[in-house]
């Protein structure tokens, strides 16, 4: 049966509609400009293998709510891990002092439970109910599968993840909405050696999917890690300098997360921190280019039914043929900025304040046969997936390494390399892309995006693109 969080949080802590609302009468005492109230109750269940054996399994109950006022460009905000009315109130006056206006305490009216307009991963089963005994059996074929890929894999890990969250949100317009999230991850990696030389390869993937779904796709990944560190134990140092690169489709468009995606999320811009400050209608990028943030993609584990304010998620065309269109925003930021909310107001937990966060965010196919884009450069670099990067969100600067990559020679894909690195200025290379392939793809459901230490989890993608001219660090000149 399938779990209604009004139901849940009414029976487990006493929530009622018109508890939430002296909660919210409390939080609004001093005349704030916005109060809302965010309860959670999160299981996560998690298994790992190393060395052939599954050494290690467990199972996180976190509950809590947060309160949080809003006054001007100020807000407080006030947790605790006891779902008590009591504290519920308490918490509302704590944030209230950090933004207090003063005046006359002023009712709030709160209505039954909601749900929002999607249903995007109903799952039923629920994955967190799979027998632990189905998920050490998947772990224990992971690693025979891997394994059997090449004599060169002396080590496997695989880890796997199963999450249950259940959210609800009050606000003072009377809105209560909940929230049902299913997500699971499920990582391998692998090291190949040979001749003392020692590489590895990652790969994986998840959603808010069933489980049956994702164990159809485990032997894929033990496969893709396996077969990606005996590539990289033959590869040759990566050439270094200034080059054409051509990104592959799916994962590589961590890279437009990273240098581009926050850079247009709605605080940066606000306070003029933002390289896409103040640039609205102007061109950022080049014609070929539309870019989107999509929240409403069923099943992807970027998706939402609503965000962590109760608004409903939606597409929202952040560039559309190289003029930049919007920017993402939570109820803060629009409200200040004058601009709609887009569904991205998101939170790592109950205690955490929201903040615009980007959702599945990817660049839309074009026109090119990507095997014609390989064919257009005579000497450059075809990166396949990226591991660790970093950006600068004010002046747009950013580094990738990349985890899988190969030479291009005479418009062929050749020789892998290891140790590259892409380093540029994100709105620069938007304006550096030639040609954008037909292949639009989706990463595999592993992104998770960290802001003013926060987590949450994301998607990317990407068609294959060829940028034209961006340096790439490496060993050889």
């Amino acid at each position: 049966m399938a779990l209604v969080p009004r139901d849940f949080f009414l029976e487990r802590y006493g929530l009622e509609a018109s508890a939430i609302a002296r909660v919210l009468e409390a939080a609004v005492a001093q005349r704030a400009d916005h109060a809302d109230c965010f309860a959670e109750f999160r299981v996560v269940q998690t298994a790992s293998l190393e060395d052939g054996v599954v050494k290690k399994t467990t199972r996180t109950v976190r509950q809590g709510v947060g309160v949080r006022v809003v006054v001007g460009t100020r807000a407080g905000y006030a947790y605790s891990d006891d779902v008590s009315i009591p504290d519920l109130e308490s918490a509302a006056r704590t944030a209230g002092y950090i933004g207090t206006r003063g005046g006359t305490e002023v009712p709030v009216a709160v209505t039954p439970a909601r749900r929002g307009p999607h249903d995007l991963y109903a799952v039923d089963p629920a994955p967190i109910d799979t027998p632990l005994a189905i998920q050490v059996d998947l772990l224990e074929r992971i690693d025979r599968v891997a394994r059997a890929v090449d004599p060169a894999i002396t080590r496997v890990q695989a880890g796997l993840a199963i999450e249950q969250r259940l959210v609800l949100v009050a606000t003072p317009d009377g809105g209560v909405v909940g929230d049902v999230r299913p997500l699971l991850h499920l990582g391998v990696t692998c090291i190949a050696e040979r001749g003392g030389v020692r590489q590895q390869g990652s790969a994986g993937g998840g959603g808010r999917i069933p489980f049956a779904d994702l164990a159809a796709r485990a032997e894929g990944f033990a496969r893709d890690a396996a077969r990606q560190a005996v590539v990289n134990l033959d590869a040759r140092p990566a050439p270094a300098g200034s080059m054409t690169v051509v990104l592959g489709p799916g994962w590589p468009g961590i890279l437009l997360h990273e240098a581009v995606g926050h850079g247009l999320e709605g605080d940066f811009n606000r306070k003029g921190t933002s390289t896409f400050a103040n640039r609205l209608g102007t061109s950022v990028a080049s014609e070929l280019c539309t870019v989107v943030d999509d929240g409403t993609l069923p099943q992807r584990r970027g998706s939402l039914n609503v965000d962590d304010e109760g608004t409903p998620t939606g597409r929202t065309v952040l560039i559309e043929r190289g003029i930049l269109r919007g920017y993402l925003q939570d109820r803060l930021n629009a409200g200040l900025m004058r601009m709609p909310l887009t569904g991205n107001g998101r939170r790592e937990s109950y205690a955490h304040m929201p903040m615009p966060r980007m959702t599945n965010t990817f660049m839309l196919a074009g026109e090119d046969d990507p095997a014609d884009i390989v064919r257009s450069v005579p000497r450059g670099l075809y990166a396949v997936s990226f591991g660790g990067g970093s950006v600068d969100i004010t002046s747009g600067k950013f580094v990738f390494s990349a985890s899988e990559a190969y030479l291009i020679e005479d418009g062929r894909i050749g020789a892998p390399v290891r140790g590259a690195t892409l380093i540029g200025n994100g709105p620069d290379v938007l304006t550096r892309i030639g040609r954008v392939g037909h292949d639009l793809a989706l990463d595999l459901g592993i992104g998770t995006c960290g802001k003013d230490g926060q987590s949450v989890p994301v998607g990317v993608g990407l068609p294959t693109i060829r940028i034209d001219g961006i340096t790439v660090g490496g060993t050889q000149a």
